[in-house]
């Protein structure tokens, strides 16, 4: 049962929206999974979707669901690419994987108007301007 499963805290991992320079002189936006561990982690699960308050109407985005597979010690890579229209809501990032036979779990939430220029950063393990979200 689910109660017996030992849940213990996500460390190192962590979740970023960045923007990329495209070809047209503006920017692509994309959601990146990083491995800060020094062991992979197997078996990455993340389920995605956006919910709140847009011109006063409650809305929900789609549930996407994502089966990375494994991710280096160190390594990122991409869950999915974003569009800017959705920074309005909350962006729900609900991240499980497993290190040796032991399960973790955790979910990222990107509250509304988060993800804005005044809290980007430099994140040198993707060499992009984003929100880190850990």
């Amino acid at each position: 049962m689910l109660k017996d499963i030992p849940f213990l805290p996500v460390k190192d991992v962590k979740v970023a929206v960045v923007r990329k320079s495209n070809d047209v002189g503006s920017y692509d936006w994309f959601v990146y999974l990083l491995n800060n561990n020094k062991v992979p982690i197997r078996n990455v699960f993340v389920t995605s979707n956006g919910y709140g308050l847009m011109n006063d109407e409650m809305r929900r985005t789609s549930t996407l669901r994502h089966f990375i597979g494994d991710i280096e010690a160190g390594a990122a890579t991409i869950i999915e690419p974003i569009d800017p229209a959705v920074f309005a809501l909350s962006s729900e990032y609900w991240v499980s994987y497993f290190i040796d036979d032991q399960i973790y779990d955790k979910r990222f939430i990107f509250v509304p108007d988060s993800i804005v220029e005044q809290n980007m950063s430099y994140i040198s393990e993707l060499d992009l301007n984003g929100v880190l979200h850990e």
